[in-house]
């Protein structure tokens, strides 16, 4: 029987990623990549010293009432740890680390990416090529919103807000506003000439694109609700990369076929991975498959990152990571 620390992986990881947690660990791999049930997830806390999930493991403090309780540590693949009951991992004396730093500027990329298809209507102009119904280039056809110089609100101004600021502002010529409890430092509010505001509700009146970029916590749930979204421009649209639950995607949907704003973006949804029928019937709304840190290098890095944490704990050593 092998001494190695036992780890049990949730989905299929990059094949590096693998690899070396086969070389290193009692690895036990999701070989078909089915997404674990409850059960699986309890069984996994009974038999392994290690769990090593995703941000779609829903580790409730039912799953984590497993007994007896083998393992010790969690070391999540992923920023994000909201999937995850804290109070109760710690009730057990749980580990929990994440993996931050890594996927900042993918996201961030992302976030863009998702600004400027929804502003050039580019998903509504690959479905209108891909079709067939193109017939060649004229002046009124699928005209869009400029994006340079116009005015992003951030709301959030952490790793990925800022670097998504320094984007827009350096990259695009925009006005950026922005709203944190925990600003960031006043040279970088300089450098990228950022524009601080009081509160949520002033950064989403004056912006073209409102961005969101804050964790998810039962004090950011429907932080977007038909009162903010009512508050936003006509002329504007709302980006979300960070957490489906931020939005109220019923009241999203209303102010959408309202006319309230004038489009969304989304790459993270409320219930995912279901999407509201009603989203997937709309032109103005850019829907992305939770695309925010997937490139391989990044999913490596975060790999790497896990495994980091992981040796770390099972030397006796603090994970870097830890964030419980």
């Amino acid at each position: 029987m092998s001494a190695r620390p036992r780890v049990v992986v949730t989905r299929q990881l990059p094949a590096a990623v693998e690899e070396q947690l086969v070389r290193e660990f009692d690895a036990q791999l999701n070989r078909d990549d089915h997404p674990f049930s409850a059960a699986e997830l309890q069984n996994a806390l009974r038999t392994a010293d290690a769990l090593l999930p995703t941000v779609t493991d829903k580790i409730t403090g039912e799953v984590l009432s497993a007994e007896p309780l083998r393992a010790k540590i969690l070391a999540n693949f992923g920023v994000g740890f909201n999937h995850i009951d804290i109070g109760a991992a710690k009730a057990r004396q749980l580990v929990v680390t994440n993996t931050p730093d890594v996927l900042t500027e993918d996201t961030a990329d992302d976030a863009v990416m998702l600004m400027l298809m929804v502003a050039r209507r580019a998903g509504e102009g690959e479905r209108h090529v891909r079709s067939r119904a193109w017939t060649g280039w004229r002046p009124t056809h699928m005209v869009g919103t400029k994006v340079s110089g116009k005015t992003l609100g951030l709301v959030g101004m952490g790793r990925i807000a800022r670097a998504v600021a320094r984007r827009a502002s350096l990259g695009f010529g925009m006005r950026v506003t922005f709203h944190d409890p925990y600003p960031p430092p006043p040279e970088l509010v300089a450098e990228l000439r950022l524009e601080p505001r009081a509160g949520v509700d002033d950064v989403v009146r004056e912006a073209d694109f409102v961005s969101l970029h804050c964790p998810a916590m039962p004090e950011t749930r429907h932080l977007m609700d038909a009162r903010r979204l009512a508050l936003m421009k006509p002329t504007a649209f709302l980006i979300n990369n960070a957490r489906g639950d931020i939005v109220d995607e019923a009241a999203l949907i209303a102010a959408l076929k309202a006319g309230t704003i004038a489009g969304a973006a989304l790459d993270v949804y409320e219930r995912e991975p279901v999407v509201s029928p009603e989203l997937l019937t709309m032109e103005n709304v850019v829907l992305l498959p939770h695309l925010g840190s997937a490139t391989r290098e990044t999913r490596v890095a975060m790999g790497v990152r896990t495994l980091d944490n992981l040796r770390a704990f099972f030397s006796g050593a603090a994970p870097r990571d830890r964030v419980a």
